[in-house]
């Protein structure tokens, strides 16, 4: 059994053809096929049914991809043994970032990490949480960047902020007139929310305990991005709630209308995830030091504030 043997597997069960399977992996198919007929022959089993149009695998051929997918993601991480070893941070690292974090926080922070690790590629990837965590598990990724407590036993979570909300309330709105508001303030009725699947969401519902379900189900204003809902919100169908890294990219006149929370604050928790098996560290610790490096004087590093729930309704 050999390495490139499981390789020619993978590529014919990803692409469920010889000639396709060949071709992505630079050999000519008859090699590609002799190569698994020795592998399926000294296992005494058939990995694929090649009497399907496309090709099918086997039941015991499932158990083998899964084996083979762990043993070549093994080998991959052998040069990452090494650069550890050395302290050599270099080479790529796939980071996935939700989408209510990625276009805040990372222009923050990359282009000073692209120039003090000249030789890391870092490729960036927008992704919700569930998508962050299926990719971690799969290492289609290294790291992902969430709001957390995720409580998921196979990851680790590094904080490397805490996030308070604020609220936007546009003129002429109920609340238009206060300093600050409440928890209790918030009406479900007029409350402008990202759509299904965003974790600030559910951040967002978690403060509305007090409200019953029904009304939320029936009278709420739904959005794909915090630019749509402040425009819903100065168009006069309600308010809404913003993480504090959005409010420092609103125009000036938009800023007028934010209003804080009293006491206490309601914050999200954002943290640095990765797989428990995961050992590139180096890279972990040099971004988390950056992070909370620029992020200095702007927000909550540390906080024993009202951190909210990442799945609490």
């Amino acid at each position: 059994m050999t390495i490139i043997q499981l390789e020619y597997v993978l590529a014919v069960a990803e692409s469920k053809n010889f000639t396709l399977a060949a071709k992505k992996a630079y050999v000519t198919q008859p090699t590609l096929s002799m190569q698994i007929q020795k592998l399926e022959s000294e296992l005494g089993v058939d990995i694929f049914d090649r009497s399907t149009h496309p090709i099918r695998v086997t039941k015991i051929g499932e158990k083998i991809l899964a084996q083979a997918k762990t043993i070549l993601n093994e080998v991959q991480r052998m040069p990452a043994i090494v650069n550890e070893e050395k302290t050599n941070l270099s080479g790529d690292f796939r980071l996935g970032v939700i989408p209510t974090v990625l276009p805040t926080l990372v222009p923050l922070f990359y282009k000073i990490f692209n120039k003090k690790f000249k030789h890391v590629n870092l490729i960036m990837q927008e992704m919700k949480t569930e998508e962050i965590l299926i990719s971690l598990r799969e290492n289609t990724i290294d790291f992902g960047i969430a709001v957390t407590p995720l409580l998921q036993p196979d990851m680790v979570e590094e904080l490397l902020y805490y996030e308070p909300m604020l609220a936007f309330v546009p003129e002429g709105h109920r609340l238009s007139q206060r300093k600050n508001i409440s928890e209790e303030d918030l009406d479900i009725r007029d409350l402008i929310l990202l759509e299904e699947g965003h974790c600030f969401r559910n951040n967002v519902l978690s403060i509305c305990h007090h409200l019953q379900q029904q009304e939320e189900k029936s009278l709420m204003i739904e959005s794909g991005s915090f630019q749509t809902l402040i425009k819903l919100a100065k168009d006069g169908f309600g308010m809404t709630v913003l993480p504090a890294l959005a409010v420092n990219d609103l125009k000036m006149e938009d800023k007028n209308f934010i209003k804080p929370f009293k006491n206490p604050v309601p914050t999200r928790e954002v943290s640095l995830i990765y797989h428990n098996s995961q050992l590139r560290m180096s890279f972990a610790k040099e971004l988390k030091k950056l992070i909370r490096s620029v992020l200095r004087g702007m927000i909550f590093l540390e906080s024993e504030r009202n951190t909210l729930p990442y799945l609490n309704k």
